[in-house]
């Protein structure tokens, strides 16, 4: 696929909505990053249960597949986030690495406008909770997949993944490359394709790539480093965005997934799933300007359904705990904190979302 470079409108990036950060991505011409003489303290929640959290990452290849977005085999980044038996020596981890830094604060701002530009934030001093490379806790945990909204990087649901993992689960981050603004793969940085609003075979190709790149992570549990650990008879899969509308797909035909928690993303690309036959979450916020036809795809499916207060499409990301404090320190401002993420305080907003996502799979992989 062919791309211009040109600056997205208002309207392209509305219509993007749909797929998380959007799907209308524009790439730009690289630009030096600029050295902050400091940054806002941007940081991420701590998470809540009693384990530390281990990290590792992951590159899968999928030689069966062409990459329709470039050509050649298909490639994959994970991380995978799990219970750790001791964090004591092991480095914490940057939520983004120097290069995804780079190349993630030229596009913010693009993709989000009133985002602060780049030069502005030193994204690559964020951290995670995550410690590279420790050991993991003895024991066979269930095992939840993650697909980021369309747009987004995995690194983007980071504070829900470590909470999850901290209350005893093996959590996989899942990267779309082509379609993720910034993915780095050990081959070098892939930058989104994605041009303007997708018509309708690009965002066919677009979900039919992620519910393929989802089934080939649960092909693929068990070569992963942290295999001994998974219980793969516990399976749940969660997304947002598109990353829900893919994970509901996914799980239909796939009988190895036990659970699905979709994270407001629109099920009617396909139709309306029927006969879905296991657990589903619905969730959504009260500030989504798709909601009435969130709904409609929604209709009639049997599922525990739960809504974000005061809140906005992106406060199911780290979204909603970055840029209220964006908001804070003046680099964002409050119509652009209430069209991303709403009003509502961070702390409880974030709260309500982990204790939703976490008891919903604490119930149904038992």
């Amino acid at each position: 696929m062919t791309s211009r470079r040109t600056l997205p409108t208002r309207r392209t990036l509305l219509k993007g909505t749909l797929f998380g950060s959007a799907a209308a991505l524009l790439p730009t011409t690289a630009s030096a990053s600029a050295t902050c003489p400091g940054h806002p303290g941007l940081r991420l929640p701590a998470p809540t249960g009693p384990h530390p959290v281990g990290m590792r990452t992951v590159h899968l290849t999928d030689p069966t597949r062409t990459d329709p977005w470039v050509g050649g085999v298909r490639e994959l980044m994970l991380t995978v986030l799990y219970p750790a038996r001791s964090v004591r020596g092991f480095p914490r981890v940057p939520q983004l690495t120097p290069n995804e830094a780079t190349v993630f604060a030229e596009y913010a701002p693009l993709v989000h406008p009133g985002l602060p530009q780049q030069g502005t934030v030193d994204w690559g001093a964020v951290l995670t909770h995550a410690y590279k490379g420790a050991p993991a806790l003895p024991g066979r945990r269930p095992v939840l997949v993650y697909s980021p909204g369309g747009g987004d990087s995995r690194t983007l649901g980071t504070s829900l993944a470590e909470d999850l993992a901290s209350h005893g689960r093996v959590v996989v981050l899942v990267d779309h490359p082509g379609d993720a603004t910034q993915v780095e793969l050990p081959t070098g940085m892939r930058r989104t394709v994605l041009v303007g609003p997708p018509d309708p075979a690009v965002l066919r190709t677009m979900i039919d790539t992620r519910i393929a790149d989802l089934r080939l992570v649960l092909d693929r549990l068990p070569d992963l480093p942290l295999a001994p650990v998974m219980d793969r008879h516990r399976i749940g899969m969660y997304g947002h965005s598109a990353g829900g509308t893919a994970a509901v797909y996914a799980a239909c035909h796939d009988h190895r997934v036990d659970a699905v928690a979709n994270l407001e993303g629109y099920l009617d690309l396909y139709g309306t799933p029927t006969g879905f036959g296991r657990p589903l979450l619905l969730f959504r916020t009260d500030g989504f300007e798709g909601a009435d036809r969130i709904e409609s795809s929604w209709q009639g499916l049997p599922a525990h359904r739960a809504r974000l207060t005061d809140a906005d499409h992106w406060a199911f990301t780290d979204y909603g705990s970055l840029v209220p404090r964006l908001q804070t320190t003046g680099l964002v401002s409050a119509a652009t904190r209430n069209t991303l993420v709403g009003t509502g305080a961070p702390a409880p907003t974030l709260a309500q979302l982990r204790r939703e996502v976490g008891t919903f799979f604490t119930r149904r992989l038992l």
